[in-house]
């Protein structure tokens, strides 16, 4: 079986590996799970996909995260979010996820839309906390939202200078444009330049967005194995708690502490915590 929750409970397994390894990447990862690892791009882990009417769905995408201290190393290139479509990365002549994908034979229409994980390390002094968490933790505008209001930023600057004017509509013109990531990331070749020109996108996760904060979120401890998933009501733990209990051995889920912690921008998350 093939899901996010399978994942976790191998990382559970070999947990003592996070305390011993000097990269994320060189974990024991069960690659019987994996359908792809991608390297240098987004994500760099994607799972095999559930067999349908399993009650799993599988395919999730896992992006790795390695920090020294407890912040979060930026995001380069993309914006965390909790799922995204799988056909934003089948595109292009050479695709390593595509090919990867094929290879395995798997129908990527099967689940269009996949949940997104980032798993994050972060080392400060001799503790560590680790964390399997949703990428919802991090969302909490839309991702088109978001740009449109960066962008709106930098437009009023300008504005505020006053040798420049525009109007409402012309404004809101510019705005929408500018919200799709893919209007601007793409590379650019100007006629008469030595050089091609491409916008890349970097986000940093505030305080608030840090499970590695303390101060924001007391019971991740030290030294401890997180996984955090979106819980906004009582099915939705239970739910959680039903299908990672079905994905490992019953003494190694009795080990686990069970609570949930409030994102103060997100609502409830519910937390599965085991000592490292």
């Amino acid at each position: 079986m093939y899901s996010i929750y399978h994942f976790f409970a191998h990382l559970i397994t070999h947990k003592k590996h996070f305390i011993t390894i000097e990269k994320l990447e060189d974990f024991p990862f069960d690659e019987s799970l994996i359908a792809v690892r991608s390297g240098a791009e987004f994500p760099d882990i994607v799972l095999k996909l559930a067999p349908i009417g399993s009650g799993f769905s599988g395919g999730e995408f896992i992006e790795l995260k390695d920090s020294k201290g407890y912040s979060i190393a930026s995001f380069n290139s993309t914006i965390p979010t909790g799922q995204k479509a799988i056909a934003l990365f089948l595109e292009g002549k050479t695709n390593k996820i595509r090919d990867q994908l094929n290879k395995l034979g798997e129908d990527s229409h099967q689940l269009p839309i996949r949940q997104v994980f980032y798993l994050i390390r972060g080392q400060k002094d001799e503790n560590m906390k680790v964390c399997l968490v949703h990428g919802s933790f991090f969302e909490t505008i839309t991702i088109e939202s978001l740009i449109q209001q960066a962008f709106e930023q930098v437009l009023d600057d300008r504005l505020k200078t006053g040798d420049l004017s525009l109007s409402d509509d012309l404004k809101n013109a510019l705005l929408n444009i500018f919200s799709n990531q893919q209007a601007f990331s793409q590379t650019r070749d100007v006629k008469g330049a030595s050089v091609r020109l491409r916008f890349r996108i970097m986000t940093e996760a505030k305080a608030v967005a840090n499970p590695l904060n303390i101060n924001h979120y007391p019971t991740i401890g030290d030294n401890t194995l997180n996984f955090i998933l979106p819980c906004h009501h009582d099915e939705a733990e239970l739910h959680h708690t039903t299908l990672l209990k079905s994905a490992m051995p019953q003494d190694n889920f009795d080990r686990l502490k069970q609570f949930r912690i409030k994102h103060p921008l997100n609502g409830e998350f519910v937390v599965f915590q085991v000592s490292l």
